[in-house]
């Protein structure tokens, strides 16, 4: 599968390294076709990849994944072009956070919208999927390395998309199935984001980001 991850910081890094040794085809893309943050990525797995522009990156990926930050997110999809991202999936895995004022970071968006449903407003073709948000960008590409049962969130208008989306996760990064958490439409997008906040400070207390939460329902 042809796979465009957008964004070349540590989420995108991570992403686009763990598919292209599990055998796919993937291509970053960043603003410029030749960043040296793209060109270090290539490098390191041995020119096993392609790197290019947004706009590259979307027009090649039968999939597209956005690990942009999130207050970029809109800008690079942007340049990535509304008719070259039309009727594609796309992975919208940024939170908008907000480190103007230091650390814990802020949200620029919350309670009554968020990151996810402006990309879909903007992009209302694109089958728009929130997911991998909520935890750190190793355990998203292994998520064996934190022990035990433990869930990943997902939300989207497009039913299909999410049940496509669910499925890949599952082949490429390991996620169990049944801790694969559908949260309805792109509207939960709200819940996730903020959950950022509690998120943050749980790695304050913990000393490290390789941590997740497991929903229990009682009887």
């Amino acid at each position: 599968m042809k796979i465009a991850v957008l964004g070349t910081g540590m989420v995108g890094n991570a992403i686009a390294t763990k598919l292209v040794n599990i055998g796919h085809q993937a291509m970053m893309g960043s603003r410029t076709a030749s960043s040296n943050a793209g060109q270090e990525w290539l490098r390191s797995v041995g020119g096993k990849g392609r790197i290019g522009t947004f706009g590259d990156a979307a027009t090649f990926g039968d999939i597209v994944i956005d690990c942009t930050s999130g207050a970029n997110s809109l800008t690079a999809l942007r340049q990535a072009g509304a008719d070259t991202l039309r009727g594609k999936i796309l992975i919208q895995v940024g939170n908008p956070l907000d480190t103007s004022k230091g650390m814990p970071p802020s949200l620029t968006v919350c309670n009554t919208d968020s990151l996810g449903e402006q990309v879909q407003r903007e992009f209302p073709e694109v089958r728009v999927v929130k997911a991998l948000n909520t935890v750190n960008c190793d355990v998203m590409v292994e998520p064996s390395c934190v022990p035990g049962d433990h869930d990943l969130f997902i939300c989207g208008n497009d039913v299909v998309a999410k049940r496509e989306v669910a499925a890949r996760l599952s082949e490429w990064f390991g996620w169990e199935p049944t801790n694969i958490v559908d949260l309805g439409d792109i509207t939960n997008s709200r819940g996730t984001e903020m959950f950022l906040a509690l998120w943050v400070r749980l790695w304050g207390v913990l000393g490290t980001p390789h941590f997740n939460i497991h929903v229990i329902r009682g009887r």
